[in-house]
């Protein structure tokens, strides 16, 4: 199932796309796409849903982040090889981990506005995991049952603040509209093996991420069974779990970041797309 949450911010009600791309209205079966909807339970009772006998969704309404009240957003850092090395950092031994705050998440197709003073804003695509059953001292044979489904996140970043201004990443990575999310959250049965997927980043019409999730360093398996050791995933938390090569840090000879009026347009198999402008914060 692809699962989405659709209308003006903070009012977002829950829909599902069909198998011919029609947005229906799920209002009146769940009150959200979050919380027990998201246990393998609650999915199973939308799949037994005749999706023709649910209300089309009338215009062209604007589509939200595909997971309402979003517990913890946790983000693994350096998670592809290919992306460490274009860096010149050390593959990391462990998952690295910050986090995003919540107030960064919006839309898919939502603005990206560059805060006051930002010189280096940045963009990355990544495969967003949310959790649907609580996950705590998982092993890694496991940890894929305690996953709703996957989505495209775009882990917008700040370099200078996340680098230079004394303190975690969390700096550079959690400021307003830095974290689109969806536009479908698609159930785990129907994305298969994750780290199988191809994904890529166009700025302005130009190809600047290409990837695949067969080169992270750590699964999304080990990624959840570590992350389960240190604290309980709880159903609604997002896990983003790293980037491919092509980052605007990384270009060669010299970096390359968004400017005012840029446009983002990103993908990755079966996750369908992202699409954002960039403004400027007044």
């Amino acid at each position: 199932m692809k699962l989405v949450r659709y209308g003006d911010t903070g009012a977002e009600k829950p829909g599902l796309m069909d198998a011919d791309g029609t947005l229906r209205d799920l209002s009146a079966h769940v009150t959200d796409i979050a919380g027990d909807t998201l246990s393998d339970a609650g999915l199973d009772a939308l799949r037994a849903l005749d999706p023709a006998s649910l209300p089309v969704v009338q215009g062209n309404p604007r589509i939200g982040p595909c997971v309402g009240n979003i517990g913890k957003f946790l983000c693994i850092g350096l998670n592809y090889s290919d992306h460490a090395a274009e860096t010149g950092l050390a593959i990391p031994k462990h998952p690295i981990l910050f986090f995003k705050a919540n107030s960064a998440v919006v839309g898919p197709n939502d603005p990206v506005v560059k805060p006051r003073g930002s010189t280096q804003t940045d963009w990355e695509v990544e495969l967003g995991v949310v959790i649907g059953t609580s996950a705590k001292y998982v092993s890694e044979e496991d940890a894929l049952d305690h996953v709703a489904g996957y989505c495209i996140v775009n882990d917008v970043s700040e370099r200078h603040f996340q680098t230079q201004l004394t303190g975690q990443w969390t700096k550079g990575k959690s400021c307003d509209t830095f974290g689109p999310t969806g536009p479908w959250l698609v159930t785990r049965d129907e994305v298969g093996d994750p780290q199988s997927l191809n994904m890529a980043l166009d700025v302005n019409g130009k190809r600047m991420q290409t990837g695949n999730t067969n080169t992270m360093i750590f699964t999304v398996a080990q990624i959840i069974s570590h992350l389960s050791q240190l604290m309980t995933l709880h159903p609604g938390d997002v896990i983003s779990t790293g980037t491919p090569p092509g980052v605007g840090m990384g270009k060669k000879p010299h970096p390359v970041y968004l400017n005012t009026g840029d446009k983002m347009e990103l993908w990755i198999d079966g996750l369908g797309q992202q699409t954002q402008i960039v403004f400027e914060d007044e």
